[in-house]
């Protein structure tokens, strides 16, 4: 197929989620580097929205420039939609435009997002018919988290965080989602897990007690059992955020949780008004937040002609 053998499009607009992980259990670091995982994802109602058009080369703009998001050849969103063209054998290209409202280095998965949100868009503009399963097999070889940008909602993540499977979830929770102002390095966190742990497990625990909460819709029960190895890492590398956290748990929130590796961190509620209170508290104090739902769907399409 080429290029001329298309229909025309104007463009495709898909929107994607940001995660958080409710469970991250960690691993010590296989064979081939990376650290074996047990996370249960949930996505939540912070979206970027992709926007792609076709064009003679591959490229990518933002929507405001000065987010410090790569715009070469190492960007996700380009890396994903090659791999789209080359996965159909396909001689094609696009302009990738990115709105981003998911935080960056923020522990989110705001790359991940954006590079799901791409494959749907891509998949849509130039009528592919990618199979579900193919673009999961895509997705896994972008990122960990990829994948669960995909499907949404909620899910357990095994392997490093790729192989998804959605779970039962009867809750509503509402996150007050505290922002920092600079990012934290995800690598690093790792490393630094590797330092303070030199015992973990070859494999996480299953969070079998979350998973019974979410199915019955028990916050209080969800709040009680949310876990992420990475905090005791992301407290040292970030001492600032200790502060921060002081601060949330004085708002006598459900749960305080950093989100994946951090730095962004959450307050949990059962209802929105008992967040949007929460939220004016902490906004009082300084700190830049914003309320999110979760869970919420995956990568869907906003807009297409």
């Amino acid at each position: 197929m080429t290029a001329a053998a298309l229909p025309p499009t104007t463009g495709v607009t898909v929107r994607a989620p940001a995660k958080v992980n409710l469970h991250l259990g960690v691993g010590a670091p296989r064979p081939d580097g990376f650290h074996p995982l047990v996370t249960v994802y949930q996505a939540v109602g912070l979206y970027d929205d992709v926007t792609v058009t076709e064009a003679p080369d591959w490229s990518v703009e933002l929507v405001e420039p000065e987010v410090a998001v790569p715009l070469d050849g190492e960007n996700i969103a380009l890396r994903a939609g090659r791999a789209l063209v080359a996965h159909h054998g396909l001689d094609l290209a696009a302009h990738v435009r990115i709105d981003k409202g998911i935080p960056v280095a923020g522990g989110m998965a705001g790359g991940s997002a954006d590079a799901a949100a791409t494959l749907v868009a891509l998949d849509r503009l130039w009528d592919l018919e990618t199979t579900d399963e193919d673009l999961l097999r895509i997705a896994a070889e972008l990122g960990s988290d990829v994948p669960f940008s995909l499907l949404g909602g909620t899910a357990l993540g095994t392997g490093r965080g790729e192989v998804v499977e959605p779970v039962a979830d009867a809750s509503a929770l509402w996150w007050v989602v505290v922002l920092a102002d600079d990012g934290l390095s995800t690598p690093a966190v790792y490393r630094h897990f590797d330092e303070l742990h030199p015992d973990a497990p070859a494999e996480p625990a299953d969070p079998t007690a979350l998973l019974a909460a979410l199915a019955a819709g028990d916050v209080p029960a969800v709040a009680a059992v949310l876990e992420n190895d990475l905090w005791s890492p992301a407290r040292d590398l970030r001492p600032d955020l200790v502060e921060v956290e002081a601060d949330l748990r004085s708002m006598d929130p459900a749960a305080v949780l950093l989100s994946g590796s951090g730095p962004t961190l959450l307050m949990l509620f059962g209802d929105v008004d008992a967040a949007r209170v929460a939220l004016a508290d902490v906004t009082a104090l300084g700190h830049r937040a914003t309320i999110a739902p979760g869970p919420v769907a995956g990568a869907h399409v906003v807009h297409y002609g």
